[in-house]
């Protein structure tokens, strides 16, 4: 069963250097409320994290769906408990809601990130361009997948404006509902390779699941018509093995998608403004007032939307509000620029009376 599930040699030669003869392997396949469901060599079990595990990793160090583990098994009363997590070869990460914003791992060891968007009102390319920097950042393949293309009114002119914003991204229209575009996913989805669906939710991820696995495997909902968003149908996160080999993992529709250290993925998702910068006259250009601007000339020229570059300086301000966050020596470092901008507005203000 392990092999069904992408197990591997070099998987194998980790999992031996454990050297605990007491632990078989496993993979994670759904996680709800601190309980796992995994696949072992023997079948499927429920499992709990050891209390030491619990105590001493870090919760971004938790299990996740597609993680492998190492496990001690009790086969007689179908359970076990998680002692270790192996290295992951990708992370699809976002930042915490509440008070602690800590990193929350949505899936683990995938090989293509579907970004999946509907066709209709609620397609936001500055929501696709996030989710863009935070798949490329995971280490896995972004595919953007453009659903319910049936119901569009203007499909090749979306599908236009979504490809100049996936600089190097694959962009597929697809209608779960009559099939059509679906074959240009199986290139993504061959035997071994792990996918997993992303995006808000009533965009048709479980509708796609339904159609991958051949019959009704997920709950699905329509959108709602008053404002084309949809309803919440997947409560938990689940990988799923297709009938060709190939493992997908749905997840619940994300009402927001807060960035958690993207910075190389962001170089990714904004390619274009990254080859502006480095026609700059400065090489520390700030692209507002300085003379030889690339960045400024092609806004000017409409060479570069506005709107795109906003969304950029958006997420790199987000960025840096973490950065800033989690490092006190940023967060001293961006304090002292603050204060030396207030003495300094305070001394103009008073020049300023004084004239």
């Amino acid at each position: 069963m392990l092999t069904d599930y992408g197990w591997s040699e070099a998987l194998q030669r980790e999992f031996d250097s454990l050297a605990r003869r007491d632990l078989i392997a496993a993979r994670v396949v759904v996680h709800r409320r601190g309980l796992y469901r995994i696949v072992t060599d023997a079948g499927e079990l429920t499992a709990t994290l050891s209390g030491r595990f619990m105590h001493d990793a870090p919760t971004e160090d938790f299990p996740a769906v597609g993680d492998w583990i190492a496990v001690a098994a009790r086969l007689e009363e179908g359970s076990a408990t998680i002692h270790r997590v192996l290295t992951r070869r990708s992370s699809f990460i976002r930042r915490a809601s509440g008070p602690g914003g800590g990193a929350q791992v949505l899936a683990a060891n995938v090989d293509v990130v579907l970004i999946v968007s509907s066709l209709n009102e609620d397609l936001s390319l500055r929501r696709l361009e996030r989710y863009l920097a935070t798949a490329w950042a995971s280490g896995a393949q972004p595919v953007i997948v453009l659903t319910k293309a049936d119901l569009a009114s203007r499909p090749e002119e979306d599908v236009s404006a979504v490809e100049a914003i996936a600089y190097g991204v694959p962009v597929v229209a697809v209608s779960a509902l009559t099939g059509s575009g679906l074959d240009r996913l199986s290139p993504h989805l061959a035997q071994g390779r792990t996918a997993v669906l992303l995006g808000s939710s009533g965009v048709g991820k479980s509708t796609l699941v339904n159609a991958f696995v051949g019959h009704e495997r997920m709950e699905t909902q329509a959108i709602r018509e008053d404002d084309a968003r949809g309803r919440h149908t997947t409560t938990h996160r689940e990988l799923i093995l297709l009938p060709n080999g190939a493992l997908i993992l749905d997840t619940p529709g994300m009402r927001e998608l807060a960035l958690w250290d993207v910075s190389e993925g962001l170089s990714n998702t904004f390619e274009d403004i990254a080859s502006l910068s480095r026609e700059c006259r400065f090489r520390d250009c700030r692209h507002t007032n300085e003379p030889g601007c690339a960045v400024r000339s092609a806004l000017e020229s409409g060479v570069l939307s506005e709107g795109r570059w906003q969304s950029y300086v958006k997420l790199n301000r987000e960025l840096a509000w973490l950065d800033r966050k989690e490092d006190p020596a940023a967060r001293a470092a961006q304090r002292k620029i603050w204060i030396r901008r207030t003495k300094n507005y305070r001394q103009r203000e008073k020049n300023r009376w004084r004239e």
